[in-house]
């Protein structure tokens, strides 16, 4: 399949493809009423000259008529040679309206006054000057006059008749010019939803390879078909995909090299600090009692900060791979509840579940670690005796689920910081510094945000924080659309 050397090019010469029917069906238009229009203007004025040539021959008739009774009455040479000028003029008017183009009833009437006519006039010039009787010739006029109103009424018909005939083409006109722009309309849609397609394959390609990008799958070479300003745009494209694969490799063997280099002298640093909080090197005092707890409490925090941060770069891998499933919310969050039930009990908290048997399209294990971080986050921060409220439900075609408990809850000024990376915030009360990582919100946001939904803090008494989550994936959304 070739394509043009530009973008621009190729959408002009899908325009021009489709505009051609159109283009055609307007030009046909346009000859079509230009043809109607030359037939009515020949139609009215051989239908105006046909009736002006009628109505002049029926005047003629009348002169006949007086000239004739004059001839029968007078013997008068100048009003004989008056009615051969008037007998003249009437056969050359008889020939100008047979030049007309008459129908057969037309020239039969014709005929017949020209010969009523023709007939007068050789009873009356005949130069015998036998004796001629009034009443005949009274009887002569009056069949001349009857041939006469025959070929105008006749000539009223045919111009009725053109008028129809008009009528009926014009009609006719409509009709098929109605037919050939349906017609070229239906194939200039077909046209532009091929051509729509032809033209859409690089870009989807380009969407496909921006799609690619975005879920972290650097594998797979990226190649666009199409004009070539897009085929640069893919190679480009692939340029990017290959640095980013290299930056990808190049981060997770930093991550492994650092955590192992830190993980060894931490290993002794925790060794060493157990050792001396056994007494192994002999007893200790108070004050070194003190030091070596700090030692140990420190290192234990010291290696779950770095095993976070590993978590954390798994979870970000994570969000970019989800394997979304159809997933029952009430199932999914009572089994991530029922992780906390020891720790919730430990402290006296009473945990609460309500949620509805509703189904969405998730991935359930980034969906259940969400809903576990929340739980987690709301256990550590509520004080003994508290509760824990954990609620699910479906509304419209989002499920949300609000982890609630009865800690100091966040201040406002912390409400979007809250997630970021390695933030810890301040409670509303006394009890200090959080403490903790910073990566738990952090995390589940990553995750949240992966299933195109949104993590919020909500104010009120306590902690709040709500997901709100398409039921349908995200995925099949952007898919779709």
């Amino acid at each position: 399949m070739t394509y043009p050397r530009s973008f621009l090019g190729l959408l002009l010469a899908g325009f021009t493809v489709v505009a051609l029917p159109l283009v055609g069906a307007l030009a046909y238009s346009a000859w079509n009423t230009e043809r109607l229009v030359g037939q009515s203007r020949s139609a009215v004025f051989n239908a105006s000259d046909a009736a002006r040539a009628s109505r002049s021959l029926f005047d003629r008739i009348g002169t006949i008529e007086r000239l004739a009774q004059q001839v029968a009455v007078l013997d008068d040479p100048e009003v004989l040679q008056a009615y051969a000028h008037v007998h003249r003029n009437f056969r050359q008017l008889a020939d100008e309206i047979a030049q007309l183009p008459l129908d057969y009833a037309q020239v039969a009437a014709l005929n017949r006054t020209v010969d009523e006519e023709q007939a007068l006039y050789d009873m009356l010039g005949d130069g015998t000057r036998r004796p001629i009787k009034t009443n005949e010739v009274s009887a002569r006029v009056e069949r001349l006059l009857d041939a006469a109103r025959e070929v105008l009424a006749i000539n009223n018909l045919v111009v009725n008749r053109e008028v129809e005939r008009l009528r009926a083409s014009a009609d006719e006109a409509q009709r098929g010019v109605v037919l050939l722009l349906l017609f070229s309309t239906a194939v200039a849609l077909s046209l532009a939803l091929v051509l729509t397609r032809y033209i859409g394959r690089p870009i989807a390609a380009i969407d496909n390879a921006i799609r690619q990008l975005g879920g972290a799958d650097f594998l797979k070479p990226i190649a666009v078909r199409g004009p070539e300003d897009l085929r640069y745009l893919g190679r480009r494209l692939d340029w990017l995909r290959r640095r980013l694969e290299e930056f990808e490799t190049q981060k997770n063997r930093f991550l492994r090299h650092v955590s192992h280099e830190l993980k060894t002298p931490l290993t002794a640093l925790r060794e060493g600090a157990e050792l001396l909080n056994d007494e192994v090197a002999g007893p200790l005092r108070p004050a070194q009692r003190q030091v070596v707890s700090i030692m140990r409490d420190n290192s234990v925090k010291l290696q779950r900060l770095i095993e976070e941060l590993l978590d954390y770069q798994r979870a970000l891998h994570a969000a970019s791979s989800l394997e979304v499933k159809p997933v029952v919310l009430e199932s999914l969050v009572a089994e991530a509840a029922r992780a906390h039930e020891l720790a919730a009990r430990s402290k006296g908290l009473r945990l609460s579940i309500d949620s509805q048997s509703a189904t969405l399209e998730a991935d359930p294990d980034k969906l259940r670690s969400i809903v576990d971080n929340l739980i987690s986050n709301a256990v550590k921060f509520s004080p003994p005796g508290g509760t824990v409220s954990v609620r699910a439900r479906a509304q419209a075609g989002e499920a949300v689920i609000d982890v609630m408990d009865s800690g100091p809850g966040v201040p406002p000024e912390e409400r979007e910081s809250i997630f970021n990376l390695f933030f810890r915030g301040r409670g509303k009360g006394d009890s200090g510094r959080i403490k903790g990582s910073g990566l738990g919100l952090a995390i589940a946001r990553e995750l949240v945000e992966a299933h195109g939904g949104q993590i919020a803090v909500v104010g009120g008494g306590g902690g709040h924080f709500r997901v709100t989550l398409p039921r349908r994936s995200a995925r099949a959304l952007a898919d779709a659309a």
